[in-house]
């Protein structure tokens, strides 16, 4: 079975460990029943993702047989990644995902949805991502005991999607540690105000209010000490016409929210040049939110 799954930006801001957006850009992955392990890998970690049992892809579909209550022989595992890794673009939630969907197809669907959000949830740490990868569009997800409970937030038309991808990473866990385990007071209600603004915005295209919607005051001003130019590109793109801006997951990514098309080339010109005054290579892309999470895909030989 091969699978298609889009890549994502978790947090949009305020919204940390529960707000995920899919994107259109996307890694093709396929699992097949064979004799022991094999891959077959191109694209982004092609020559450095782990090709044996730590293999996302792998461990994913592998939740999916021992849930089932099926033995593995072996598999066959390909993947075509067209998303950059380490990146704050959810390739890790793609992976899982990948191997969670295509395993369950195989098996003829064992498994609902929402069942694999669970295990998808589980593998990855935290639902943020794995939710879009799994639905598309935007999402909202929070645990509930032993559940996960999901709200899809609607996105107005014509919104753009305007990246500034650096050439270097930010591991989620290297991102993390930075964290603190407690906040203030003040800081958790500046988010939840800010939360309030940002679901208003994406669901009522009222898109003045994403300005103050995707501030953060909970992850961004820690994980700044990775990326200390980020503060610069998110003025660049907002003195660009950006509606909104924030560092896409745990980074190294910058995201900036326009629905303006004539704009769009721009702010990815704003956020390039704050980059290079700052020291800090890598390219722009402009692309756009995806109502469509992981869907199948016809069998394709690597």
């Amino acid at each position: 079975m091969r699978v298609r799954v889009p890549a994502t930006t978790a947090n949009l801001g305020p919204g940390f460990d529960c707000l995920g957006m899919a994107l259109e850009l996307s890694n093709e992955v396929g699992v097949e029943m064979g004799e022991g392990l094999s891959f077959s890998l191109e694209g982004y970690g092609a020559a450095t993702l782990p090709q044996d049992r730590r293999n996302l892809v792998y461990r994913g579909a592998a939740a999916v047989f021992e849930r089932a209550g099926v033995g593995i022989a072996g598999l066959r595992i390909l993947a075509s990644n067209a998303v950059p890794v380490g990146r704050g673009l959810g390739s890790s939630a793609a992976a899982v995902v990948g191997g969670l969907m295509a395993a369950n197809l195989l098996l003829g669907e064992p498994m609902t949805s929402e069942e694999l959000l669970a295990l998808a949830a589980g593998i990855e740490g935290h639902p943020d991502n794995v939710a879009p990868a799994l639905f598309g569009g935007c999402q909202a997800v929070a645990r509930d005991r032993d559940r996960f409970i999901r709200a899809s937030v609607p996105l107005p038309a014509g919104l753009l999607a305007v990246l500034f991808i650096p050439e270097f990473d930010m591991p989620t866990r290297k991102a993390r540690v930075l964290l603190s385990p407690q906040v203030s007071r003040e800081d958790a209600v500046f988010n939840l105000a800010r939360v309030a603004f940002l679901v208003r915005a994406l669901a009522t295209g009222e898109l003045e209010y994403l300005g103050p919607g995707t501030q953060d005051r909970l992850h961004q001003p820690a994980r700044q000490a990775l990326f200390p130019a980020m503060g610069k590109l998110f003025e660049a793109a907002m003195s660009a016409g950006a509606r909104g801006v924030f560092l896409s997951g745990a980074g190294s990514s910058v995201l900036a929210l326009t629905d303006e098309e004539e704009k769009a080339p721009g702010i990815a010109r704003a956020l390039e040049t704050a980059a290079a005054g700052a020291g800090v290579g890598g390219h722009s892309l402009i692309t756009r939110p995806s109502p469509k999470g992981a869907e199948e895909m016809p069998w394709k030989e690597a």
